[in-house]
């Protein structure tokens, strides 16, 4: 049985080589540097890790990972209240939020609440537009609030 580098097979998965975009070019083609480097660079931090704080790599990497996720749909969280709430007088559609984030229309609707949409009033400097406004979906025709979509 072969032993491995945990730490050199994490970076190699998490910085793949590229495949040429022409299979006529495989005998010229090399991958770029930077894949290398990227690759070498995380090893070299996983071991380190490893080494002087036992911290083990693929867990480490997996939490960090975890926690790069949870910062990216609280990101989403926010700009999907930006666009619901402070883009005035015509908020963005449910339906084209949904379509972007990759999410349900119910998913957009509930996606945020006053934490978020405080936040973005702290950022921003400024209130959001009246929640009656970002109601109505635009379009509605006769001022009514249209259904939401």
């Amino acid at each position: 049985m072969t032993a491995h580098d945990i730490c050199a097979d994490i970076a190699a998965l998490l910085h793949p080589v590229p495949v040429p975009a022409d299979s006529e070019q495989d005998d010229d083609w090399g991958p770029p540097a930077s894949v290398w480097e990227e690759r070498e660079e995380e090893a070299r931090q996983l071991r380190l890790s490893w080494e002087e704080g036992g911290t083990d790599p693929l867990l480490a990497t997996l939490a960090g990972l975890r926690a790069q996720r949870l910062r990216l749909e609280a990101d989403m969280r926010l700009l999907i209240a930006y666009g619901r709430r402070f883009v005035y007088p015509r908020p963005y559609k449910l339906i084209d939020l949904a379509e972007a984030a990759g999410m349900s229309i119910s998913g957009v609707r509930t996606a945020y609440d006053s934490d978020e949409i405080d936040q973005a009033a702290g950022i921003l400097g400024r209130s959001p537009a009246p929640a009656a406004e970002t109601a109505a979906e635009p379009g509605g025709g006769n001022g009514q609030p249209a259904p939401a979509t």
